[in-house]
């Protein structure tokens, strides 16, 4: 910058005309400049993923384009769907989480390929009386993670009638994934290991992981807790063209593998001919200012080949 500086201050200017147009010249090349610095510090500080080149984050920041999805969280209160959402977006679990009234919103960034994917959250309350309010959320999703609990065979019912709502009402190429949560609940505890209980009703603990009332067991009994086989969800999952996933909100298990794949399953081109569409713009549909948020989610995270580089 000083030699630019001093080889335009060292020329003599014949005209205030051609002074006018250096001092142009030299204004274009600063604006051009800062933009690009703050292209840069934007895209790679807020994906903040140790393991992408500098040079490569400024490259794909100028000659990628973002693509905004939307997606909603369904199914009966209580299920776990904000804390899977929050240890998605913080890598965080509260196991007294105050239930979701009406729905949260969250953002999170996910890079896929060369293509980086915005996640906007829609984190429906599970209550029956929210319920009339759920096609404001899932009306134009990309995708919708319907969540039931693996130790309540009724929650399973519920999700199959999201999934049936979503799948007559909502966009026709939404990617819809069915996660069974709480299979912490399901697995055995270290021996040893003290127990610990939720005393809160379903309607304080509306999206607890713990299951109210109920301590952590060993063994066989854990296994009795599990009051959906996997192999009957998967089934279903496979009958209705759905991914699925168990997960626990409480260890993090599956968690990371859910978002995954849904962006690995979502038609890209298609939502950016859309942006086209609706805003002249590729990638621009859907922003909201002042909602970013950027969390590390490939940080402890084993990462394959065709991962999603969070």
């Amino acid at each position: 910058m000083s030699a630019i500086y001093v080889k335009l201050g060292c020329v003599e200017s014949p005209s205030p005309l051609w002074a006018h147009r250096r001092l142009s010249l030299l204004a274009d090349f600063l604006t051009s400049l800062a933009h690009h610095c703050i292209i840069h510090r934007l895209f790679y500080h807020d994906l903040q993923s140790p393991q992408l080149p500098q040079w490569q984050a400024l490259h794909l920041a100028l000659q990628t384009r973002s693509v905004q999805v939307k997606l909603v969280l369904l199914g009966e209160a209580a299920v776990g769907k904000s804390s899977i959402v929050l240890r998605f977006v913080s890598k965080e679990f509260q196991p007294n989480k105050e239930p979701t009234i009406g729905a949260a919103f969250l953002t999170q960034k996910c890079l896929l390929e060369d293509r980086v994917l915005r996640y906007e959250i829609w984190d429906t309350a599970g209550q029956e009386r929210f319920h009339s309010l759920a096609p404001m959320y899932y009306r134009n999703a990309q995708a919708a993670v319907v969540v039931y609990d693996v130790t309540k065979a009724a929650s399973l019912e519920k999700a199959k009638t999201w999934v049936k709502e979503l799948q007559r009402q909502a966009n026709p190429n939404i990617v819809i994934a069915l996660a069974g949560n709480k299979i912490d609940l399901v697995q055995s505890s270290p021996s040893g290991s003290g127990s610990s209980s939720a005393a809160e009703s379903e309607d304080e603990a509306d999206d607890a992981t713990a299951t109210p009332g109920e301590a952590a067991t060993s063994g066989a009994e854990a296994e009795n807790l599990r009051q959906v086989p996997r192999e009957e969800a998967q089934a279903y999952a496979q009958e209705a063209g759905l991914l699925f996933f168990e997960t626990s909100a409480k260890t993090g298990e599956g968690v990371t593998e859910v978002f995954t794949e849904i962006a690995k399953n979502i038609p890209i081109e298609s939502i950016l001919a859309s942006s086209r569409g609706a805003a002249g713009r590729p990638g621009t549909a859907g922003i909201r200012p002042g909602t970013q948020e950027s969390v590390n989610l490939g940080e402890n995270q084993p990462k394959s080949r065709d991962a999603c580089n969070c």
